[in-house]
């Protein structure tokens, strides 16, 4: 059976009107700042979730008995949890958007029973399943906004709903501050992420499918519900490798610095667990402006320069905080963070933007994967370099290496889509996208 394409547009309508100036909310009608709120609701408690494990992770290590050995094994095992995504998330190229709404559901039921794991292997079962849902449920969202907001604005409006779904991660820090007094400890805190359960109902009830989507054709509702995984390999092959070879290496040289945070602030340098959640809320809210601001500058000067500029930067200021201490060490974090919010933003816009309806949520979430693929490689390789280097600060140093190979390929080899309507961007015709 013959793919669905999406309609080529009229020439006048490849470029969409410059962006707005000032610094105001972006312009969206009623209806889209109606789904952006509601994509948001669901994004800011999936932060909460996944931000549990990086926070709490010396505390469950400790309560579960896992060895110094066995911890990036395990936190490998979580991570690749995302790879599953890539069954659930095709179904919303097939059957609609609003798979959204049962993620949410899923993985708020898969983190609450965390908190009742008796076992590392059943804490590691739980989060996979978590992971799975939380991936397609972000995915899910980039594309939603993707599909409703106009062309000029959509980097600004994806990274505005990075960094307001982000704050999850501020809530995480701020009760992490208080588990040694929150009734059964991390346990505790993974039962507040029950919460989301009663924000479904008005979710579910709000939250229409995207017009692109109802416009597409009906076709693609009949197609093999796994189909929009065949259609990337055959048909946007070279799309899809750049950007997965991107999100690939900065996982492997990112992911290992993200879980290790908090561990290396208590453990290197001695912080308390209420001084690791002031830096993570109070250094994090300077660092999340990063999306926005990505958003915002990349809508403007494009994606390819400013996603590369920061990606580069990221892996810099990763580098500079295991390797410093003091006032140094915080500011390295907070701008790696910032710098790592740009271009996961970036990356994100870049997903959504340069795949047909068919499989753009499909494409969007393969982004997260490969980062995901990456990332647990690079903690295997940093269990494997603790054995070499004792010290688990020199061995995520190391893999800062692969981080800074993707900065190169995004500027050799990306195409320019800012500004540009998504039937513009993702025609499967168009062999290279001009600035």
């Amino acid at each position: 059976m013959a793919q669905p394409r999406e309609a080529s547009p009229e020439p006048s309508s490849a470029e969409s009107a410059p962006p707005p100036r000032g610094f105001g909310p972006p312009p969206l009608t009623p209806r889209q700042w109606r789904i952006f709120g509601l994509v948001c609701t669901a994004g800011f408690f999936e932060n909460y979730d996944r931000a549990l494990l990086n926070l709490a992770l010396k505390q469950i290590q400790t309560a579960l008995k896992i060895s110094e050995v066995q911890l990036g094994r395990m936190l490998s095992l979580v991570r690749l949890g995302y790879v599953f995504s890539l069954i659930i998330t095709p179904f919303a190229d097939r059957v609609g958007r609003r798979l959204l709404i049962y993620t949410v559901i899923a993985y708020t039921v898969a983190t609450g029973l965390s908190a009742l794991a008796p076992s590392a292997s059943w804490f590691v079962a739980f989060q996979v399943i978590a992971r799975a849902c939380t991936a397609a449920e972000a995915a899910v969202a980039i594309v939603i906004l993707a599909e409703e907001v106009p062309a000029n604005v959509r980097g600004w409006v994806i990274g505005l709903l990075g960094a307001l779904t982000a704050s999850g991660w501020g809530l995480a820090a701020l009760v992490f501050g208080f588990i040694d007094t929150v009734p059964y400890g991390w346990r505790g805190l993974y039962a507040i992420a029950l919460i989301p359960l009663l924000v479904i109902i008005p979710i579910r009830r709000g939250l229409p499918e995207t017009s692109r989507f109802e416009k597409a054709s009906e076709e693609i509702r009949t197609l093999n519900p796994l189909g929009p995984i065949l259609e990337l390999l055959r048909n946007h092959p070279r799309r899809l490798s750049m950007l997965l070879s991107v999100a690939f290496l900065s996982g492997m040289g990112g992911n290992s610095a993200g879980f290790f945070t908090s561990k290396y602030l208590q453990e290197a340098h001695g912080w308390t667990p209420g001084q690791v959640s002031t830096l993570i809320i109070f250094g994090g809210a300077v660092g999340i402006l990063g999306n926005i601001i990505a958003g915002r500058m990349s809508d403007r000067l494009g994606r390819r320069t400013m996603g590369a500029s920061f990606t580069f930067f990221a892996g810099l200021f990763s580098l500079l905080f295991y390797n410093s201490a003091g006032t140094a060490m915080a500011f390295a974090w907070i701008a790696g963070l910032f710098a790592d919010s740009a271009a996961t933003t970036i990356l994100n816009a870049y997903g959504a933007e340069l795949f047909p309806t068919s499989s753009r949520s499909t494409a969007t979430v393969a982004v997260t994967v490969a980062g995901t693929v990456g990332g647990a490689l690079g903690l295997f390789i940093e269990a494997v370099l603790v054995g070499f280097s004792n010290s688990h600060w020199r061995a995520i140093s190391f893999l800062t290496a692969f981080w800074m190979i993707s900065p190169i390929i995004m500027i050799l080899t990306f195409p320019e889509t800012a500004g540009r309507e998504l039937e513009v961007t993702s025609s499967e015709t168009a062999t290279e996208l001009r600035a």
